[in-house]
């Protein structure tokens, strides 16, 4: 069983910072980057004339794993997607997903080894979609 919390966690960097355990939000921050860039999450481009980037935000989440007393921290950097507007800069609405090829891949395991699977998390699933339009 998973559960996140947003109990005692920091709201942004300058709170991380000020944290005792600033060296694990900092190593799950550096987690989150080095996702980011091993799946090619984005490319870097010189911004286009009339446009906005859009702004991100850290969020910062305790993950307890049932077996576990000791929190795994996480570190997410988002899009704030509700400072876009529709027809200007964005046409189409997309949600977290992971790649076709590694559900069935996984269930097939399952069944082959005649394993019983009660939950699934995928770690940075939004970074496995295709997404086309410039953000």
């Amino acid at each position: 069983m998973l559960n996140y919390t947003n109990v005692g966690e920091p709201n942004s960097y300058e709170e991380v910072v000020a944290t005792p355990d600033v060296d694990t939000w900092l190593e799950a921050m550096w987690f989150e980057m080095d996702s980011i860039h091993a799946n090619k999450t984005w490319e870097l481009v010189q911004q286009p004339v009339g446009r906005k980037p859009l702004p991100c935000k850290w969020v910062y989440r305790y993950k307890y794993v049932s077996s576990s007393e000791r929190p795994n921290y996480k570190a997410m950097l988002v899009a704030k997607g509700f400072k876009q507007e529709h027809g200007v800069n964005y046409s189409k609405n997309f949600s977290s997903i992971v790649k076709m090829t590694t559900l069935p891949l996984l269930l097939g395991v399952v069944v082959t080894k005649d394993l019983e699977l009660e939950q699934l998390e995928v770690k940075t699933a939004f970074l496995h979609g295709d997404l086309d339009e410039d953000i």
